[in-house]
């Protein structure tokens, strides 16, 4: 019989509101056992010092400059070749594409079925799950509470034993959840199209080398273990 593990899984996602003129959008989750957590946390910060940054430093994809790459390159490295490290995405490419009123739903009940979406193949019996969010704004409260209820019923998990948590936490006191917030950031880059950093274009190229040239823009192969993600385009939609 498998010994139940507990997994901390760290979400984050881009670009997610319904009327922001950006059509591509993003959900991710980085995830590892919950007792390597410090132990990975600690070699981000110890190459955040190798590279002259505060150990207090938040990695974003928006701060990706010239002047850091270097870095970035290296943090990419680090969640590459770590194996306790795995990384599970969903990507629409077009949400203006999207006709919600055809199937009776909200934007904000179609985001919650999204992230299950993105979440499912993370899950596995008898293993447990601690999900942490990025604090994004004031109703983040009461979307976590619902999360956790639209979660915890699509698994039939009524008495939270799986899904012991799904809690906020801020993105500078979590390495974890900034690596996630660079890898989305290099989703919705690559499958907008964008071209405008030559920083930016740097990570994008370390990843396909790494991965696979079609890696950010295709949906993955049931295989793909270290990073997977869903290119999802609704009903009757082709890859």
């Amino acid at each position: 019989m498998t010994e139940p593990r507990i997994f901390n899984v760290y979400c984050d996602e881009s670009c997610h509101l319904e009327n922001d003129g950006i059509a591509a959008m993003a959900w991710g989750a980085v995830y590892c056992q919950e007792s390597e957590t410090r132990a990975i946390a600690e070699a981000i910060r110890a190459l955040k010092a190798q590279h002259g940054l505060s150990a207090s430093f938040e990695a974003k994809w928006t701060k990706i400059s010239p002047a850091k790459v270097g870095f970035y390159l290296a943090l990419l490295d680090l969640f590459l070749n770590d194996d306790r490290l795995r990384f599970r995405g969903l990507v629409v490419p077009d949400k203006t594409q999207l006709n919600h009123a055809q199937f009776e739903q909200t934007h904000d009940e179609w985001y919650y079925k999204m992230y299950f979406t993105m979440l499912r193949p993370i899950f596995c019996a008898p293993h447990r799950y601690r999900i942490y969010l990025d604090v994004k704004d004031t109703r983040g409260g009461p979307k976590t509470r619902q999360l956790h209820d639209v979660l915890a019923n699509a698994l039939y998990d009524f008495d939270r034993e799986s899904l012991e948590r799904v809690q906020q936490v801020r993105s500078h006191e979590s390495e974890l959840l900034q690596i996630t917030d660079i890898l989305i950031g290099a989703l919705t880059y690559a499958n907008r199209g964008l071209t405008t950093s030559p920083a930016k274009a740097a990570m994008l190229a370390r990843l396909r080398e790494r991965l696979g040239q079609n890696a950010l823009t295709r949906t993955s192969s049931f295989s793909a273990i270290k990073f997977n993600m869903l290119v999802w385009r609704g009903q009757g939609a082709t890859e």
